[in-house]
C-alpha cells in the first residue's frame, strides 16, 4: 500500500491567525529601541524567525547594535495579546482530516515553548498530531531550510509536504526539497506565493481540493 506524505503544517498564519499580531509587536519593540517603521514592511517579512527578522527589515548594523533587546520586547509584547488569538477556520478539522487519512502530521513552528505551549492547547493538537518543532530545534530559521528539514526528520524522513502562508515557509520549503500548497491566511498575495504546488484561499478550500494536492495525490 502507498504510504501518504507526511503533513508538515506551519503554524504562525497557517492554522492560527497570528501575523497581525506579530506586526503589531514587531512595530512597538522596534520603535521602543529607536527606529520606526512602517506597518506594511514590517508585514513584509512575517514568517521569518526573529534572528533573520530583524536585520531583514532593519539593517546589520541595527541588528548588531540592538537585535536581542528588539527581539526581547517582541516577545513579550507579543505575549501580551496572544490571547487575542484565534484559530483559522477549519484549523481543527484539517488536523482531524489528515489523522483520518493516515498521514504523519508535524507542526513546524519557530515559536517559543511558551507562545507553541498556547497554541497547541488551543488546536486540541496534543492528541491529533505526532510531533512538533520550536525554536531550540533550531539555530537558523525560516527561510533557511533548517525547520523544514527538522520537522520531516520528525516525521520519519520519507515523503512530505509542508502548507504555510508565506513566501518563506515556501522558500525554506524549497530550499530543504520538500513541495508546498500556500494559503492566503497570512496576508501575502497569491502571486507571492509562486513555488507552491498549489494556492488556496484558505483552510476550508484545501480540504474541499485536498485529493488535488501533493498531500491526497
Amino acid at each position: 500500500m502507498r504510504v501518504p506524505p507526511a503533513a508538515i503544517l506551519d503554524v504562525d498564519g497557517t492554522l492560527v491567525d497570528t501575523n497581525y499580531q506579530h506586526v503589531l509587536a514587531w512595530f512597538r519593540a522596534f520603535r521602543q529601541n529607536g527606529l520606526v517603521l512602517p506597518l506594511w514592511r514590517l508585514h513584509r517579512h512575517v514568517g521569518m524567525g526573529g534572528d533573520q527578522y530583524v536585520p531583514a527589515v532593519a539593517g546589520d548594523e541595527f541588528e548588531a547594535e540592538h537585535g536581542d533587546e528588539v527581539r526581547s520586547a517582541h516577545d513579550a509584547l507579543y505575549l501580551a495579546m496572544i490571547d487575542e488569538v484565534e484559530l483559522l477556520p477549519e484549523a481543527q478539522q484539517l488536523l482531524r482530516e489528515l489523522r483520518r487519512r493516515g498521514q504523519t502530521i508535524v507542526l513546524a513552528s519557530s515559536a517559543k515553548q511558551q507562545e507553541l505551549d498556547h497554541y497547541l492547547d488551543l488546536l486540541g493538537a496534543r492528541e491529533l498530531v505526532d510531533d512538533w518543532t520550536s525554536s531550540a530545534d533550531v539555530e537558523s530559521t525560516k527561510p533557511a531550510p533548517d525547520l523544514v528539514a527538522v520537522a520531516r526528520e520528525k516525521a520519519g524522513g520519507g515523503p512530505a509536504v509542508l502548507v504555510g502562508d508565506t513566501p518563506w515557509d515556501l522558500r525554506a520549503a524549497e530550499r530543504a526539497g520538500v513541495p508546498a500548497i500556500g494559503v492566503l491566511t497570512g496576508g501575502f498575495a497569491r502571486e507571492e506565493l509562486d513555488g507552491a504546488a498549489a494556492v488556496f484561499e484558505g483552510l476550508p478550500e484545501l480540504l474541499e481540493r485536498i485529493g488535488e494536492t501533493p498531500l491526497g495525490a
